[in-house]
């Protein structure tokens, strides 16, 4: 009997009818428009993402960023790459006791990358930051897609993308670590989502090995990184394996029953394991680096944390609800919380504890909704609340005390979890016409308020002055406002502020130094020395301990000055003499006491032969004193500094100061080249190298270093004299000497040595009536100097022998082919007369010219080496 077989490829298929072909092209579009509608979606938060971060592009380094990136040695390639593995974030060895213990090498590593392609232009940190927001907010775009449909999941990515509490991730370089942190937090999390996708159809041991990897980096790059394991636990508990009451319901199966565990019960066990594994091994290793220590916090820096019970906790809690509503309304942003920002909370009765308790109301029915939600919403719920809550449990103080009070930078993560709880809301109100237009208009104010912030980042005085419209009992800002006006030389503006924060803290000594320095700088010595003697610490009173602020970049002295005195409160008095004579000594420097401030100097050596600014100034004031006895000890306190690691072209500068005095030519000119390769614009290093090599007779290679010194300082007086005398007594080019003059001339009309080249000039042009006239002009003004008298005597007898009317036509025919410029004998001849002879006769040379012994010539006068160091 045969038997035919049919064969797949036998059948043939009927052809779908006219509706069943209208149903798939109908399907065929929609999910076309819905793949057009999600491009649609992630292109419109790129655009918004970026407009709102565009005009940061344009701000400068401010705040952190100046220590973190342009102060930070490990960035340059000088550096071995390796020291970022072993420094803090700041570039300090995170062994050191006043490290912040900041361990983010990955961040370090990409400022390095930055510096290597633009170095310290802050247009490509900006650019670098803005593209990584860029990524988070596409990224959590499609960590909406999990939970919502529609266009929630749209407007809820929106929010993030343009709210005013994400605006530092972009304008501060040095947060590049924070927003890696939060790309890779938001990667971990969608990784794990994919072993919930992949569960049935092979094994995840790759997806969790990648979860793991994107873990250490986060890691890596902060310690707050590390949350993103508790995230991702909870996320495999409620959301992978669908209900915790389905997981209880099925171990009470299991425990009841000798059968073994389910394959899907094994992996989850298996995950749960890796993911803590991991968050315990990193936390191992941190507190390796970090050597079993905290960082060392003043008073000012977290006030609460200083204070007792109830003080403290009462705060603590209420801070929370203050982080709250910044993400609820972000209008009051400020740089800087620290200090007296926010007032302790001392008592019960105190009415801002009401916020405390809502806050927690608020919290507890979330969690009460979530806990009676079906598991949809349970997930969405469980999920919104582990990003709002965990990622900001290291800043709240509940396990260690923070340096800050309030710190908008931690609401980055958080502001994502608050964000989902809205468009959870707004899913379930229905998504109504008032609802969408309410949220748009949230969407616009949140960008408009980012633009604004973004201006206020320019430069540093504009960021401080913008948190001093906010806040005005916080005296870092006032102190931040200051420096920066003193940075651009408005001492008496910035004196002002240095008041003012003074009179909001008068409890920080930094404050007291900030407006004894700039009386310093104002030339009011009397009352910078009552500043820095003023009794700035309290004094000590049996059975209590007191606290002082000093910073360690104002005297590094005192290592630690809060452990010295919480160990032994009977050396408050010593900590505070020394501290004053260390910044005394300072004082004393700039009135030109110069025994009394190296008196100083030393006794701070004493007790700290590492302190590097008494190791310089007293090196300065040795050098400047001329002691040949001490000059040695210059030596090796400025070759110690070296020995240190503290690359400065002012050491430099000193050591070919040093060797200058000591007739060591060579020598002095590779210091002072060495210093000039640090800092180019260097003045007197470069005047000072110039006046060296003119000295030692190689003027020519003295003039490109002049030129340098012109190029910068185009109205430098010294250097202009002493180009001339190189353009006349070398180069033999009197139209640029006389040039030099004549620009001198322009800025001191009665500078003596200018004038005396310039007759020195005419001199050489053979213009002698010209030469003379210029010379009774510098003898008027100054009559005592004998030098002018021998040259104006030299000139007039040359013209008494030229009396007969060859020799004169002689002189009108040199005339008429070299005039001098108006503005010279404007100057020369026209100026009014003032009695002035500062000018050390020592600097003026005379030579007898050897073939008209009758007649001598005049050299022009170059700077002395009494005055090199202009």
């Amino acid at each position: 009997m045969e038997m035919n077989f049919i064969t797949p490829y036998d059948v043939k298929m009927p052809a779908p009818t006219s509706k069943q072909a209208s149903n798939i092209r109908a399907m065929a579009e929609e999910t076309h428009l819905k793949s057009q509608f999600r491009f649609s979606h992630f292109a419109a938060v790129i655009a918004v993402s970026f407009i709102c971060y565009y005009n940061a592009l344009h701000c400068g380094f401010v705040f952190d960023d100046i220590s973190a990136i342009r102060d930070n040695k490990d960035l340059r390639p000088s550096t071995p790459l390796s020291n970022i593995f072993f420094n803090d974030f700041w570039g300090t060895p995170i062994h050191k006791e006043h490290s912040h213990k900041s361990y983010r090498p990955l961040c370090v590593l990409t400022f390095r990358i930055n510096y290597a392609l633009h170095q310290l232009n802050p247009w490509g940190y900006h650019l670098f930051n803005i593209i990584l927001h860029v990524f988070v907010c596409v990224l959590y775009l499609r960590m909406c897609q999990l939970f919502f449909t529609g266009n929630c999941k749209f407007y809820c990515s929106f929010v993030v993308c343009c709210s005013p509490n994400t605006y530092r991730s972009c304008n501060r370089h040095c947060w590049t670590c924070r927003n890696f942190i939060i790309f890779l937090f938001s990667v971990s999390i969608l990784v794990l989502y994919q072993v919930q996708q992949i569960l049935s159809k092979y094994r995840s041991s790759t997806v969790v090995l990648l979860f793991v990897i994107y873990s250490m980096c986060n890691f890596i790059k902060r310690i707050k990184g590390i949350t993103v394991a508790g995230v991702c636990f909870l996320y495999e508990l409620f959301v992978v394996q669908n209900y915790i009451s389905q997981i209880c319901c099925r171990l009470y199966m299991f425990s009841s029953s000798k059968s073994s565990f389910s394959p899907w019960f094994r992996n989850m066990i298996v995950r749960l394991a890796v993911i803590t594994g991991t968050a315990v091994c990193l936390l191992i290793a941190r507190v390796k680096i970090m050597g079993a220590q905290l960082p060392v916090f003043t008073k000012f820096d977290n006030p609460a944390a200083a204070s007792n019970f109830p003080v403290r906790h009462l705060t603590y809690n209420y801070l929370l609800s203050v982080n709250a509503w910044l993400l609820l309304f972000p209008s009051d942003l400020c740089c800087d919380w620290t200090m007296g920002t926010i007032p302790l909370v001392v008592s019960l009765l105190d009415p801002r504890n009401l916020a405390t308790i809502s806050f927690y109301c608020a919290l507890g029915a979330i969690i009460w909704i979530a806990v009676t939600s079906d598991p949809k919403h349970f997930q969405l719920l469980c999920v919104s609340l582990s990003l709002l809550v965990l990622p900001f449990l290291p800043a709240s103080n509940l396990f260690f005390p923070v340096g800050f009070v309030v710190a908008e930078r931690i609401l980055y993560i958080p502001s994502m979890g608050f964000c989902l709880l809205v468009a959870y809301g707004w899913d379930r109100l229905g998504k109504k016409g008032f609802l969408v237009l309410l949220i748009s208009i949230v969407i616009v104010f949140h960008s408009l308020k980012t633009v604004l912030r973004n201006n206020d980042w320019v430069s540093e005085k504009e960021i401080f002055a913008a948190g001093l419209k906010v806040n005005k009992r916080n005296a870092k800002l006032y102190n931040n406002v200051g420096h920066a006006l003193e940075g651009r030389g408005q001492f008496r503006e910035a004196l002002e502020y240095f008041l003012q924060a003074a009179a909001v803290q008068p409890d920080d000594i930094g404050a007291h130094m900030n407006v004894g320095r700039t009386y310093n700088n104002l030339k009011m010595y009397d009352e910078a020395e009552s500043a820095f003697w003023k009794d700035l610490l309290p004094r000590a009173r049996p059975g209590k301990a007191y606290q002082a602020r000093i910073a360690p970049s104002h005297l590094n002295v005192f290592l630690n000055l809060a452990n010295l005195i919480s160990r032994n409160g009977t050396r408050l008095e010593e900590a505070d003499a020394l501290y004053r004579q260390a910044i005394v000594g300072v004082v004393y420097l700039e009135q030109s006491k110069m025994s009394h401030a190296l008196a100083y100097f030393d006794k701070a050596l004493e007790l700290d032969p590492e302190h590097e600014q008494a190791l310089m100034n007293s090196a300065i004031l040795i050098q400047e004193s001329g002691n040949l006895q001490k000059r040695k000890t210059a030596y090796e306190r400025l070759y110690k500094l070296l020995k240190k690691g503290k690359v400065n072209e002012r050491i430099y500068f000193n050591l070919g100061m040093l060797a200058m005095d000591d007739k060591e030519v060579l020598l002095a000119e590779k210091w002072f080249k060495k210093a000039v390769k640090l800092k180019p614009n260097f003045r007197s290093a470069l005047f000072n190298l110039a006046l060296l090599l003119s000295d030692d007779h190689r003027p020519l290679e003295a003039v490109p270093f002049l030129k340098q010194l012109l190029k910068h300082y185009p109205e430098h007086i010294k250097g202009l004299i002493l180009l001339g005398d190189v353009y006349i007594n070398h180069l033999k080019d009197l139209d640029a000497a006389q040039k030099c003059y004549e620009k001198i001339l322009g800025l001191e009309p009665t500078n003596i040595q200018a004038i005396h080249n310039l007759c020195v000039v005419y001199v050489e042009r053979g213009l002698l009536h010209y030469a003379e006239a210029c010379l009774l002009k510098a003898v008027s003004l100054a009559p005592k100097e004998e030098y002018l008298l021998r040259h104006l005597s030299i000139v007039q007898t040359r013209i008494r022998k030229q009396k007969n009317v060859d020799e004169s036509m002689s002189i009108k025919s040199d005339i008429s082919k070299v005039q001098p410029s108006e503005t010279s004998t404007t100057r020369v001849f026209q100026s009014s007369v003032v009695q002035s002879s500062n000018i050390p006769s020592s600097s003026i040379e005379l030579t007898q010219n050897a073939a008209h012994s009758d007649s001598p010539s005049i050299e022009s006068s170059s700077p002395s080496s009494a005055s090199r160091t202009a």
